[in-house]
Protein backbone atom coordinates (compact mmCIF):
# COMPACT_ATOMS: atom_id res chain seq x y z
CA UNK A 1 0.00 0.00 0.00
CA UNK A 2 1.38 3.39 -1.02
CA UNK A 3 2.46 5.78 1.70
CA UNK A 4 0.38 8.97 1.96
CA UNK A 5 2.04 12.30 1.12
CA UNK A 6 3.70 14.29 3.86
CA UNK A 7 6.69 13.84 6.13
CA UNK A 8 7.50 15.10 9.59
CA UNK A 9 9.01 18.52 10.15
CA UNK A 10 12.07 16.91 11.73
CA UNK A 11 12.80 14.78 8.66
CA UNK A 12 12.26 17.79 6.42
CA UNK A 13 14.66 19.82 8.56
CA UNK A 14 17.27 17.08 8.23
CA UNK A 15 16.91 17.18 4.44
CA UNK A 16 17.47 20.92 4.59
CA UNK A 17 20.51 20.51 6.80
CA UNK A 18 22.35 17.94 4.72
CA UNK A 19 21.69 19.65 1.40
CA UNK A 20 23.78 22.47 2.82
CA UNK A 21 26.72 20.14 3.28
CA UNK A 22 26.20 18.63 -0.18
CA UNK A 23 26.17 22.11 -1.68
CA UNK A 24 29.25 23.14 0.27
CA UNK A 25 31.18 20.25 -1.28
CA UNK A 26 31.10 22.12 -4.60
CA UNK A 27 32.99 25.08 -3.18
CA UNK A 28 36.72 25.41 -3.73
CA UNK A 29 37.14 26.69 -0.19
CA UNK A 30 34.76 25.82 2.61
CA UNK A 31 36.66 26.59 5.85
CA UNK A 32 33.73 26.27 8.28
CA UNK A 33 30.86 24.24 6.77
CA UNK A 34 27.68 25.16 8.61
CA UNK A 35 29.89 26.90 11.17
CA UNK A 36 31.41 23.58 12.23
CA UNK A 37 34.93 22.16 12.34
CA UNK A 38 36.43 21.33 8.96
CA UNK A 39 38.55 18.26 9.62
CA UNK A 40 39.69 17.56 6.06
CA UNK A 41 39.04 18.78 2.54
CA UNK A 42 39.99 15.93 0.19
CA UNK A 43 40.67 15.83 -3.55
CA UNK A 44 41.85 13.23 -6.03
CA UNK A 45 43.20 14.93 -9.14
CA UNK A 46 42.97 11.87 -11.39
CA UNK A 47 39.27 11.26 -10.81
CA UNK A 48 38.33 14.85 -9.88
CA UNK A 49 36.70 13.47 -6.75
CA UNK A 50 36.47 15.87 -3.87
CA UNK A 51 34.59 16.65 -0.68
CA UNK A 52 35.19 17.22 3.00
CA UNK A 53 34.95 15.69 6.45
CA UNK A 54 33.31 17.87 9.11
CA UNK A 55 32.74 17.47 12.84
CA UNK A 56 29.62 18.96 14.42
CA UNK A 57 30.22 18.91 18.17
CA UNK A 58 26.79 20.33 18.98
CA UNK A 59 24.87 17.59 17.17
CA UNK A 60 27.62 15.01 17.82
CA UNK A 61 28.08 14.09 14.18
CA UNK A 62 30.94 13.39 11.79
CA UNK A 63 29.83 14.30 8.28
CA UNK A 64 31.40 13.22 5.01
CA UNK A 65 30.16 15.20 1.98
CA UNK A 66 31.03 14.19 -1.58
CA UNK A 67 30.92 16.62 -4.49
CA UNK A 68 28.85 15.86 -7.57
CA UNK A 69 29.76 16.38 -11.21
CA UNK A 70 29.21 19.43 -13.41
CA UNK A 71 28.66 17.11 -16.38
CA UNK A 72 26.62 14.34 -14.83
CA UNK A 73 25.12 13.10 -18.11
CA UNK A 74 28.63 12.52 -19.47
CA UNK A 75 29.62 10.62 -16.34
CA UNK A 76 26.53 8.44 -16.38
CA UNK A 77 26.61 7.54 -20.03
CA UNK A 78 30.31 7.20 -20.77
CA UNK A 79 32.28 3.99 -21.29
CA UNK A 80 32.22 3.24 -17.57
CA UNK A 81 28.47 2.63 -17.60
CA UNK A 82 29.14 -1.10 -17.22
CA UNK A 83 29.04 -2.33 -13.65
CA UNK A 84 31.90 -3.84 -11.70
CA UNK A 85 31.85 -6.08 -8.61
CA UNK A 86 31.61 -4.03 -5.43
CA UNK A 87 35.10 -4.00 -3.92
CA UNK A 88 35.52 -1.34 -1.23
CA UNK A 89 37.48 -1.09 2.03
CA UNK A 90 35.93 -2.90 4.98
CA UNK A 91 33.32 -4.87 3.05
CA UNK A 92 34.20 -8.54 3.35
CA UNK A 93 31.24 -10.00 1.50
CA UNK A 94 29.36 -8.21 -1.26
CA UNK A 95 27.58 -11.26 -2.71
CA UNK A 96 26.57 -10.33 -6.27
CA UNK A 97 26.55 -6.58 -5.69
CA UNK A 98 27.80 -4.58 -8.65
CA UNK A 99 28.02 -0.82 -9.17
CA UNK A 100 28.73 1.69 -11.94
CA UNK A 101 32.43 1.29 -12.71
CA UNK A 102 33.05 5.04 -12.75
CA UNK A 103 31.38 5.55 -9.37
CA UNK A 104 33.40 2.73 -7.85
CA UNK A 105 36.69 4.03 -9.23
CA UNK A 106 35.93 7.54 -7.99
CA UNK A 107 35.05 6.39 -4.47
CA UNK A 108 38.08 4.13 -4.13
CA UNK A 109 40.35 6.97 -5.22
CA UNK A 110 39.59 8.79 -1.95
CA UNK A 111 38.42 5.92 0.25
CA UNK A 112 41.58 5.39 2.28
CA UNK A 113 41.97 9.11 2.96
CA UNK A 114 38.34 9.50 4.01
CA UNK A 115 38.20 6.37 6.13
CA UNK A 116 41.47 7.09 7.92
CA UNK A 117 40.24 10.57 8.76
CA UNK A 118 36.89 9.28 9.99
CA UNK A 119 38.68 6.63 12.04
CA UNK A 120 40.72 9.23 13.92
CA UNK A 121 37.62 11.33 14.57
CA UNK A 122 35.41 8.40 15.57
CA UNK A 123 38.04 6.98 17.91
CA UNK A 124 38.18 10.36 19.62
CA UNK A 125 34.37 10.71 19.63
CA UNK A 126 32.88 7.19 19.72
CA UNK A 127 29.40 8.45 20.61
CA UNK A 128 29.13 10.55 17.46
CA UNK A 129 26.95 9.51 14.50
CA UNK A 130 28.42 9.22 11.00
CA UNK A 131 26.66 10.96 8.12
CA UNK A 132 27.40 10.35 4.45
CA UNK A 133 25.90 12.85 2.02
CA UNK A 134 26.18 14.15 -1.53
CA UNK A 135 24.33 15.48 -4.56
CA UNK A 136 24.16 13.81 -7.98
CA UNK A 137 27.34 11.79 -8.56
CA UNK A 138 28.22 12.75 -4.99
CA UNK A 139 25.07 10.96 -3.88
CA UNK A 140 26.25 7.74 -5.47
CA UNK A 141 29.65 8.11 -3.84
CA UNK A 142 27.93 8.81 -0.51
CA UNK A 143 25.86 5.65 -0.94
CA UNK A 144 28.97 3.52 -1.49
CA UNK A 145 30.76 5.43 1.24
CA UNK A 146 28.03 4.86 3.80
CA UNK A 147 28.24 1.07 3.57
CA UNK A 148 32.02 1.24 3.65
CA UNK A 149 31.89 3.36 6.82
CA UNK A 150 29.37 1.05 8.47
CA UNK A 151 31.51 -1.95 7.53
CA UNK A 152 34.65 -0.32 8.96
CA UNK A 153 32.92 1.08 12.05
CA UNK A 154 30.15 -1.44 12.87
CA UNK A 155 29.37 0.20 16.21
CA UNK A 156 28.67 3.56 14.62
CA UNK A 157 25.21 4.87 13.83
CA UNK A 158 25.49 5.67 10.11
CA UNK A 159 22.95 7.67 8.11
CA UNK A 160 22.85 8.36 4.38
CA UNK A 161 21.40 11.52 2.80
CA UNK A 162 21.54 11.93 -0.99
CA UNK A 163 20.01 14.44 -3.39
CA UNK A 164 19.38 13.75 -7.07
CA UNK A 165 21.29 10.48 -6.82
CA UNK A 166 21.35 8.37 -9.99
CA UNK A 167 20.82 4.65 -9.78
CA UNK A 168 24.17 3.40 -8.56
CA UNK A 169 24.24 -0.38 -8.86
CA UNK A 170 22.24 -3.53 -9.40
CA UNK A 171 19.50 -5.08 -7.30
CA UNK A 172 22.02 -6.92 -5.13
CA UNK A 173 23.73 -3.62 -4.36
CA UNK A 174 20.41 -1.98 -3.47
CA UNK A 175 19.60 -4.88 -1.16
CA UNK A 176 23.05 -4.69 0.42
CA UNK A 177 22.73 -0.96 1.15
CA UNK A 178 19.37 -1.51 2.80
CA UNK A 179 20.65 -4.50 4.77
CA UNK A 180 23.77 -2.78 6.07
CA UNK A 181 22.24 0.62 6.84
CA UNK A 182 18.51 -0.14 7.26
CA UNK A 183 15.96 1.79 5.17
CA UNK A 184 15.14 3.95 8.20
CA UNK A 185 18.66 5.42 8.00
CA UNK A 186 18.53 6.13 4.25
CA UNK A 187 17.14 9.38 2.85
CA UNK A 188 17.31 9.58 -0.96
CA UNK A 189 15.70 12.87 -1.96
CA UNK A 190 14.35 13.56 -5.46
CA UNK A 191 12.83 16.81 -6.67
CA UNK A 192 9.72 16.65 -8.90
CA UNK A 193 10.85 15.42 -12.32
CA UNK A 194 14.62 15.67 -12.02
CA UNK A 195 15.73 13.20 -14.68
CA UNK A 196 19.14 12.20 -13.37
CA UNK A 197 17.80 9.69 -10.82
CA UNK A 198 16.21 7.75 -13.70
CA UNK A 199 18.92 8.12 -16.38
CA UNK A 200 20.53 4.76 -15.68
CA UNK A 201 17.73 2.43 -16.69
CA UNK A 202 16.67 -0.81 -15.01
CA UNK A 203 17.03 -2.29 -18.50
CA UNK A 204 20.77 -1.92 -17.94
CA UNK A 205 20.47 -3.72 -14.62
CA UNK A 206 20.43 -0.63 -12.40
CA UNK A 207 18.10 -0.49 -9.39
CA UNK A 208 17.52 2.23 -6.80
CA UNK A 209 17.83 1.45 -3.11
CA UNK A 210 15.37 2.75 -0.54
CA UNK A 211 14.27 5.17 0.83
CA UNK A 212 13.08 7.79 -1.63
CA UNK A 213 11.77 11.12 -0.37
CA UNK A 214 10.04 12.71 -3.35
CA UNK A 215 9.05 16.35 -3.42
CA UNK A 216 6.25 15.77 -5.89
CA UNK A 217 4.85 19.30 -6.22
CA UNK A 218 5.58 22.94 -5.45
CA UNK A 219 5.64 24.79 -3.13
CA UNK A 220 8.18 23.02 -0.98
CA UNK A 221 6.98 21.96 2.44
CA UNK A 222 6.83 18.79 4.52
CA UNK A 223 3.32 18.09 3.24
CA UNK A 224 4.56 18.08 -0.37
CA UNK A 225 7.26 15.48 0.20
CA UNK A 226 6.37 11.81 0.08
CA UNK A 227 8.23 8.98 1.77
CA UNK A 228 8.13 6.24 -0.84
CA UNK A 229 8.08 2.48 -0.39
CA UNK A 230 11.16 0.50 -1.34
CA UNK A 231 13.65 1.59 -3.94
CA UNK A 232 11.51 1.61 -7.06
CA UNK A 233 8.11 2.81 -5.87
CA UNK A 234 5.87 3.21 -8.96
CA UNK A 235 4.06 5.98 -7.10
CA UNK A 236 7.29 7.89 -6.50
CA UNK A 237 9.42 9.96 -8.87
CA UNK A 238 9.49 7.11 -11.39
CA UNK A 239 5.80 7.82 -12.08
CA UNK A 240 6.65 11.03 -13.96
CA UNK A 241 9.51 9.82 -16.14
CA UNK A 242 7.25 9.82 -19.20
CA UNK A 243 6.31 13.49 -18.78
CA UNK A 244 5.69 15.34 -22.05
CA UNK A 245 7.59 18.43 -20.86
CA UNK A 246 10.78 18.96 -22.92
CA UNK A 247 12.88 17.23 -20.34
CA UNK A 248 16.41 17.03 -21.71
CA UNK A 249 17.41 20.66 -21.12
CA UNK A 250 15.06 21.00 -18.18
CA UNK A 251 16.53 18.00 -16.39
CA UNK A 252 19.86 19.77 -16.36
CA UNK A 253 18.23 22.91 -14.94
CA UNK A 254 16.40 20.96 -12.27
CA UNK A 255 19.34 18.81 -11.36
CA UNK A 256 22.15 21.32 -11.46
CA UNK A 257 20.49 24.29 -9.83
CA UNK A 258 20.88 22.43 -6.56
CA UNK A 259 24.64 22.63 -6.70
CA UNK A 260 24.82 26.19 -7.93
CA UNK A 261 26.33 24.93 -11.18
CA UNK A 262 23.62 25.97 -13.65
CA UNK A 263 24.71 28.07 -16.63
CA UNK A 264 23.69 31.73 -16.16
CA UNK A 265 21.53 31.69 -19.28
CA UNK A 266 19.29 29.04 -17.71
CA UNK A 267 18.58 31.00 -14.55
CA UNK A 268 15.73 33.00 -16.07
CA UNK A 269 14.14 29.86 -17.45
CA UNK A 270 14.28 28.19 -14.07
CA UNK A 271 12.60 31.05 -12.28
CA UNK A 272 10.19 31.74 -15.13
CA UNK A 273 8.69 28.28 -14.89
CA UNK A 274 8.70 28.56 -11.09
CA UNK A 275 10.74 25.43 -10.67
CA UNK A 276 12.91 25.54 -7.58
CA UNK A 277 14.57 22.12 -7.34
CA UNK A 278 15.61 20.82 -3.97
CA UNK A 279 13.98 23.91 -2.52
CA UNK A 280 15.03 22.85 0.93
CA UNK A 281 18.43 24.25 -0.15
CA UNK A 282 17.37 27.35 -2.08
CA UNK A 283 17.70 29.65 0.89
CA UNK A 284 19.97 27.24 2.70
CA UNK A 285 22.75 27.55 0.13
CA UNK A 286 22.86 31.28 0.68
CA UNK A 287 23.02 30.74 4.41
CA UNK A 288 25.77 28.21 3.88
CA UNK A 289 27.87 30.72 2.00
CA UNK A 290 27.37 33.27 4.79
CA UNK A 291 28.16 30.77 7.51
CA UNK A 292 31.08 29.28 5.63
CA UNK A 293 32.88 32.53 4.97
CA UNK A 294 31.95 34.65 7.95
CA UNK A 295 32.15 32.37 10.95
Amino acid sequence: MANPPGISQSVYDDLVRYTKYSSGAYQILCPRPMGNTLVLQFTDVLTSTQGFVVRDDKRKEIIVAFRGSQNISHVLLDSQILMSPLNIPGLSQADDARVHSGFLFAFNSVASTVLNTVKVQFNAHPAYSLISTGHSLGGSLASIGAISMKSNFPNAHVKLFTFGQPRTGNGAFATLVEHILSPSNIFRAVHTFDGVPTMLSPQLGYVHHATEYWQFIEPPSPKNVKQCSGGEDPDGSASVRESKIPLIPLFHCLHNQFSGQQPPELTFLIWFISVKPYHWIQQSVCRLFVITHSE
